[in-house]
C-alpha cells in the first residue's frame, strides 16, 4: 500500500560532495537510496583522491566526467558542506552536469545543505550559485529534507527542469582550477 502513495520516480542521481562530508553523504545515501529507495545513487566515490581527468582543456575535462562518472544519470546533487563551495572537483561535475551534447543530456540540478552546517554560514559552489534563482533558475537549493516524499519531488523537479527551464542554464564559468583554502 506505500507505493500507492508514492508520488514521484525514482532517477538515477549523481551524487557531488567535498570528501570532507563523506561521512553524512553516506548516512544521505543509505537513507534515502538504500532504505527508502527515493533515488539511485551514482557518484565518483573514493576515486576522487587523485586528478580523476589529467588534462587542462575545459571541453575535455567536462566530455570526460560526463562519459565516465555521469553517464547513465539524470540529475546531479550537489550536498553542500562548510567547504563544497571551493572544490574544484565539485565545480567539474557541476560544468559537466550543465553540458549538454549530442550524445547526452545535461542533468537536472539540485543542492541540500548538510545537517553540519545548517546553522552556520554557508555558501554554494559558484556554478551552483548562478543556476539557482528562485523559482525562475535552472537550479534549486534546499535545506536537508526530512521526508522521502519531499526528496523525491524535489528530484523529480529538477528532472522536469531540464526541459522546462533549459534556457536559463548558465555553465559559462571558466572551470575552478585548484581548490580554495
Amino acid at each position: 500500500m506505500a507505493s500507492l502513495l508514492k508520488s514521484y520516480t525514482r532517477h538515477k542521481t549523481f551524487i557531488s560532495y567535498h570528501h570532507a562530508d563523506e561521512a553524512e553523504v553516506a548516512a544521505f545515501i543509505d537513507h534515502f537510496d538504500h532504505d527508502h529507495d527515493v533515488l539511485i545513487s551514482r557518484g565518483i566515490g573514493a576515486s576522487m583522491a587523485g586528478d580523476v581527468i589529467d588534462s587542462t582543456n575545459a571541453d575535455y575535462i567536462k566530455q570526460r566526467i560526463r562519459q565516465l562518472y555521469l553517464r547513465n544519470s539524470s540529475v546531479t546533487l550537489v550536498m553542500v558542506g562548510a567547504e563544497t563551495w571551493g572544490r574544484r572537483f565539485v565545480d567539474w561535475e557541476v560544468a559537466a552536469s550543465l553540458r549538454n551534447t549530442a550524445t547526452s543530456s545535461r542533468n537536472g540540478l539540485l543542492a541540500i545543505t548538510l545537517p553540519s552546517i545548517a546553522n552556520s554560514t554557508r555558501q554554494l559552489p559558484a556554478r551552483v550559485d548562478d543556476n539557482v534563482d528562485g523559482t525562475d533558475g535552472y537550479a534549486r537549493w534546499m535545506k536537508y529534507p526530512t521526508s522521502t516524499l519531499d526528496l523525491g519531488q524535489i528530484i523529480d523537479a529538477a528532472y522536469t527542469r531540464r526541459t522546462t527551464h533549459a534556457s536559463v542554464v548558465d555553465n559559462s564559468r571558466a572551470l575552478r582550477q585548484r581548490n580554495a583554502s
